[in-house]
């Protein structure tokens, strides 16, 4: 059995033209290295599946044989480090994507792409499993999808992490580093991964896409040098440098404050793709006049969060608006709106930047976030409060101040429970009462009092995305009442 997928894996291998027939023989020796064999048997393979079943098989074979625990992580590490048999080394990668960027940067960055995806690095068939929809809400539609892509952890895999010897390489799930690094049970395995030089603002940095692709083409671009994110003119000169490179892509960066920031603070990093999110369809609501840069638009965007939007044809320009405005805002209070800059030393406020191009011209925009939290909100008082924590209560990133909500997977399987919890006489009492599905009665009580038809699973589906507007409404700094409205101007005129 083992060499006939063995021989359905190089096959695979050639028809994504990963390999070449005269690497055949290479790639499929280092495959019976890789598990432990030293015989082999030229077993007709099967035909016509994907890349996930072969390496199931697999690692099927290998548990089977005492080579590796029946473990998702064991599982992992096994199939990255066998996919890494067929796949060519980088420089081969890179010198391809410069070649199709001279055609192209859309089709270098396609092309790129869709090697990682048969590499499995990006694991497609994870992808494809989780839930995506769109919600009416008044500021469009936005687009929420669950999270089925990434696996949990198995508990007996924690449990073993504990006894493992600490590592501190690499530096972080990052850094340079994990290109080719075979990964143990705290760490990814990283066999398959290839990235992209490129530089920006004259440094060293990285593109590659991200394993896990919450969007199209979702990518991450970083900094060679591991050091903290900050937020200063250098990030708004590079976002714009890079979709000047890459035209066809949008890219941000996440906050560099605790609380409103991304999940890797530590290592400065973008994420960029191509894809149209929300908030870049969303109209300006108010225009304003920078009298320092008279060739820039400017305008408050009609979004539940606190967005300012430039645009402009000079990149440094824009990025000088860009900055005024950052540097204005980073010491900005307004007791009115509960907004205070610092506690002591302490700062509280920065923003999420966003570039794109439109057109020729080059467009930024600018979320305003604080991360100042009290007794009555401990989690942040522009973070989602207590009342929406059944739908998320996880930091409000980049990503999802574009509009795209990442929901926790358990919610797939609490709505399943809920429809048909729902559909019994006595479910206010039940729900109440139920240690998984109680989190929810209160969210679930306010629906029904509103809505008269049954509440069944494209309802939920309609009600999750309201409560996801409701989420970023709480992480916008300036609400949108008419208090919220009239401060945020009066923050415009201190511009």
């Amino acid at each position: 059995m083992i060499f006939s997928l063995i021989n359905e894996l190089l096959n695979y291998g050639l028809e994504k033209e990963l390999i070449d027939k005269d690497e055949l023989i290479y790639s499929r020796n280092l495959i019976l290295d890789s598990l432990n064999l030293d015989d082999w048997k030229d077993d007709a393979p099967k035909v016509g599946r994907d890349i996930e079943a072969i390496l199931l098989d697999i690692c099927g074979w290998a548990i089977e044989n005492d080579l590796i625990n029946n473990s998702p992580a064991e599982m992992e590490l096994l199939d990255t480090k066998i996919m890494n048999c067929i796949l060519p080394r980088p420089k081969t990668v890179i010198e391809k994507f410069k070649t199709d960027y001279a055609i192209s940067p859309e089709i270098a960055t396609l092309n790129y792409y869709n090697f990682s995806k048969a590499t499995n690095y990006i694991r497609d068939a994870r992808i494809k499993r989780n839930l995506h929809w769109f919600s009416k809400t008044p500021y469009g539609d936005l687009e929420i999808t669950i999270n089925l892509a990434k696996p949990e952890k198995d508990p007996k895999d924690i449990e073993r992490e504990k006894n493992m010897p600490k590592s501190s390489y690499p530096s972080c799930l990052l850094c340079l580093d994990n290109v080719g690094y075979a990964g143990r049970l705290n760490h990814p395995a990283r066999s398959t991964h290839r990235v992209i030089p490129m530089t920006l603002k004259s440094e060293n940095w990285y593109f590659q896409f991200s394993p896990y692709v919450y969007y199209n083409e979702h990518s991450i671009v970083f900094c060679e040098e591991h050091r903290p994110m900050k937020m200063s003119k250098d990030t708004f000169d590079r976002l714009l440098e890079f979709v000047e490179q890459f035209p066809h892509y949008c890219i941000g960066s996440n906050a560099d404050l605790p609380i409103v920031g991304g999940s890797i603070l530590s290592h400065d990093h973008y994420q960029a793709g191509k894809h149209i999110f929300p908030m870049e369809k969303a109209e300006i609501e108010n225009r304003f006049d920078l009298k320092d840069f008279p060739e820039i638009e400017c305008g408050t965007v009609k979004w539940p969060m606190s967005v300012v939007r430039l645009t402009g044809s000079d990149k440094e320009s824009l990025s000088n608006a860009a900055l005024h405005i950052f540097n204005s805002w980073k010491n900005y209070s307004d007791e009115s709106v509960q907004l205070h800059s610092h506690s002591g030393d302490t700062p509280h406020n920065t923003v999420t930047p966003i570039a794109r191009r439109v057109g020729e011209k080059f467009q930024i925009d600018l979320a305003l976030r604080n991360n100042r939290t009290s007794d009555e909100h401990p989690m942040g008082i522009f973070h989602p409060h207590s009342e929406v924590h059944n739908i998320k209560k996880e930091n409000i990133g980049l990503i999802e101040v574009m509009g795209l909500a990442i929901l926790p997977g358990r919610l797939q399987e609490e709505m399943s429970l809920l429809e048909k919890a729902l559909k019994k006489p006595n479910w206010k009492e039940n729900l109440k009462n139920d240690s998984v599905l109680g989190k929810h009665f209160d969210w679930i009580n306010e629906i029904s009092s509103r809505r008269e038809k049954p509440i069944d699973g494209e309802v939920l589906k309609e009600e999750i995305g309201k409560t996801f507007s409701t989420v970023l409404e709480h992480a916008g700094v300036f609400k949108r009442d008419t208090l919220g409205k009239e401060a945020f101007q009066k923050f415009m005129n201190t511009l």
